[in-house]
């Protein structure tokens, strides 16, 4: 009888769980990028903080392990699914020609046209406009609209978090 009981809770409720764990995911992902924005520095090779700023893309450098090397992290959107790609530097002097790793930092992204991923802001709080420019950008705010079925109720999830790059 409890098998029957656990097989019927899973059944009912899949979607819902389904729905929690990318709205988890999600939750975990725009975390993670927020407190590596908020540490971008200059990259190994001298290079300024950001160096791509766009509503679905972001290329900046950070620290994101223990070690003492900058990393050039970039976030995209691919086809509902938001990557996380980073470079390791290689060389002396240094470029970022090393080890890549991609990872997945949330699938099922529904964002619409007019809500971007990534929204930048200047030293007054002001929106800046398409195209940024990098050496004004104080700050980040980013939007991710998680659905794991757009066609079935409840209705999307939408995550967000801001960071102030503190290193500019």
């Amino acid at each position: 009888t409890l098998g029957i009981l656990l097989s019927y809770f899973y059944k009912t409720n899949a979607y819902t769980i389904e729905q929690s764990m990318a709205v988890e995911q999600a939750r975990r992902g725009v975390e993670d990028a927020m407190r590596y924005l908020r540490e971008a520095s200059y990259g190994a090779d001298g290079s300024y903080p950001i160096t791509n700023a766009a509503t679905s893309t972001i290329t900046f450098y950070a620290n994101t392990d223990a070690d003492s090397v900058i990393e050039r992290i970039t976030y995209t959107l691919l086809g509902g699914t938001l990557y996380r790609v980073v470079t390791q530097p290689a060389g002396n002097p240094p470029a970022y020609t090393g080890a890549m790793s991609t990872s997945t930092i949330t699938t099922l992204v529904v964002n619409a046209t007019s809500t971007p991923i990534f929204r930048y802001f200047d030293d007054t709080g002001a929106e800046l406009s398409a195209p940024v420019n990098i050496a004004n950008i104080a700050s980040i705010k980013t939007t991710v609209v998680v659905d794991v079925n757009v066609n079935r109720a409840p209705v999307s999830f939408t995550l967000s978090g801001g960071a102030t790059l503190r290193n500019l």
